[in-house]
């Protein structure tokens, strides 16, 4: 199962398991992201979800670039940050190792993070010639624009130290506290009314706006289907430099 689920205490915790592959964005893994989001949505013994990833290295490594370049279905693999985004519960990632990509966006994608000592965050995509589609979009409102930018046009991670200086995490944590720190975190949520929590989420993440949907779907088109998103997941598939075209 490359989803796992289990509800305790009123907080449903979604692992994503796919540990032989960094936890990678593949289309099935995705899918199962999406019906547990789904499924939660609609049961009123969830107040609050953990999402957190299998191992202790790697909480996501992003989206699936060998399953890309072998041409999976780009909708298929971004199924679950449809579910992510239009999720109305309380988010919180529980962020047990590196986060790249779009498993950064996964976490960009939720309220609040918990994360171990040794964890990395960034969105390299620019490196593979692509842009993050996800939750990279939120990172500006998050912290300082010129971080955001940064981060988002050098490609380069940052570690949990420096991003709870800048407020983008919650907690830092040692591994062994993670779990814990994560479901003590969701208890203080689960704890007040489940109306007004989620009330309080929409209305902070209307005040910060959302982006421009159309826009970043005409950008995705153009990016996604060039030449050189090809070639970057070719090359990174293939374990070598790309060679870019600018088209």
């Amino acid at each position: 199962m490359e989803v796992l689920t289990e509800i305790t205490n009123n907080i449903l915790v979604i692992t994503l398991n796919r540990p032989e592959a960094g936890n990678a964005l593949n289309g099935a893994l995705s899918e199962g992201l999406s019906n547990a989001l789904t499924d939660a949505a609609t049961n009123d013994e969830v107040r609050a979800i953990v999402i957190t990833g299998a191992g202790e290295k790697i909480f996501c490594a992003g989206m699936d670039l060998k399953a890309f370049a072998a041409g999976e279905d780009l909708a298929k693999i971004g199924m679950g940050f449809t579910a992510l985004r239009t999720c109305k519960k309380p988010l919180i990632a529980a962020v047990n190792g590196h986060a790249l990509a779009g498993g950064f966006e996964v976490v960009m994608m939720c309220d609040l993070v918990v994360a171990v000592e040794t964890a990395r965050f960034g969105i390299p995509e620019v490196k593979r010639g692509l842009f993050a589609a996800g939750g990279g979009v939120r990172l500006p409102a998050r912290i300082p624009l010129a971080i955001a930018l940064e981060m988002g046009l050098t490609g380069d991670p940052i570690d949990a130290a420096r991003a709870a200086t800048l407020g983008l995490i919650n907690q830092v944590v040692p591994v062994t506290q993670l779990r814990d720190a994560a479901l003590a975190l969701a208890g203080r949520i689960t704890a007040n009314g489940p109306l007004a929590v989620q009330a309080t989420k929409e209305l902070m993440l209307d005040e910060i706006g959302s982006g421009n949907p159309a826009l970043m779907g005409e950008l995705q088109k153009k990016v996604f289907s060039s030449e050189d998103a090809k070639e970057g997941a070719t090359a990174f598939a293939q374990k070598r430099a790309p060679e870019w075209k600018g088209r």
